[in-house]
């Protein structure tokens, strides 16, 4: 299929993708920030606004695209994907969100390096899904499509490391942490940090299902 060709670009929803990328990857930045400066409550409270403001942003564009969606007869590719795609990339922005503020309510006092190791691949596979998301417009030529695929391939890679991750730290945890509360608390920061990975291979398997349906 000539996929430039015969889908037009209705809606402008190639540039609405793009835009939401561009957000989570502010969002992860910005919760990267917050970690990295955890002991300074000023920092600490600027980056968690950061983090609102970012998600707060992908959210509105969440609801543009649904509303386009319902106001646009042809889309360029199938509604459902649209749909699927958009709500995903929500979800990725939520669970960060999610993240910045579970800290603040378990009253998290230090970090770890398996919260900083955990937040440096989620931080790596946003990046990823946002380079991914950009070549959807193209994926007619070919070469594009191929890179689109391997940029996929290694959201794949990263959310196997933060896996790895994880049971490393689950079992570190359970083995050293004597503090119950402690241990529950970092448990649950662990898994969802863990989490956005997992969500960033749920996009990029959407990201590869649209290339192969449509290039």
């Amino acid at each position: 299929m000539l996929f430039g060709k015969l889908l037009p670009r209705e809606g402008n929803f190639f540039e609405m993708f793009n835009q939401h990328a561009d957000r989570i990857v502010e969002a992860a930045r910005a919760f990267s920030q917050l970690v990295a400066n955890y002991g300074d409550t000023h920092l600490r409270d600027q980056y968690n606004q950061d983090v609102d403001n970012a998600e707060r942003a992908a959210d509105r564009v969440t609801h543009e695209v649904n509303r386009a969606l319902h106001q646009t007869f042809i889309t360029p590719i199938d509604r459902e994907q649209i749909h699927s795609l958009i709500n995903t990339m929500d979800d990725v922005a939520d669970l960060i969100q999610d993240s910045a503020e579970t800290m603040a309510l378990y009253d998290i006092r230090h970090m770890t390096d398996e919260i900083s190791r955990l937040t440096d691949l989620s931080v790596k596979c946003c990046e990823r899904l946002r380079d991914a998301v950009k070549l959807l417009s193209r994926i007619a030529d070919p070469a594009v499509a191929e890179a689109a695929l391997k940029t996929c391939e290694e959201i794949d890679r990263l959310e196997g490391d933060a896996d790895r991750v994880l049971r490393s730290a689950m079992s570190k945890l359970f083995r050293e942490e004597t503090d119950v509360r402690e241990l529950i608390k970092l448990k649950a920061i662990y898994e969802l940090l863990e989490t956005i990975t997992d969500k960033c291979e749920d996009v990029a398997n959407l990201i590869e299902g649209v290339i192969l349906e449509n290039s």
